[in-house]
């Protein structure tokens, strides 16, 4: 355990911070989960779910929990995915 007063402080914040950017990337994880599972039923609601997740993969990334870069990445990668489940279907 630190001894001094501001890194004592410092724990306290990064446990915090932890915590809420856990929170998102759960949250951005089921959203990805969700719209790859719409689109794979085939349900009406697949365009509504790939944007709600391209909403939250924006949102992660301006709030600095995943880089920019990253977010571009799974993007990309989601709506390829989407593309291909639905061209078989």
């Amino acid at each position: 355990m630190a001894n001094i007063k501001s890194q004592i402080k410092r724990n306290k914040q990064n446990e915090k911070a932890r915590l809420r950017n856990k929170a998102v990337r759960s949250n951005l994880k089921t959203r990805i989960k969700n719209a790859e599972a719409a689109a794979a039923n085939g349900a009406e609601e697949s365009e509504a779910t790939l944007r709600t997740a391209i909403s939250t993969i924006d949102r992660a990334a301006s709030k600095g929990v995943i880089h920019k870069n990253a977010a571009a990445r799974k993007k990309s990668r989601l709506v390829k995915r989407l593309a291909k489940l639905s061209a078989e279907a």
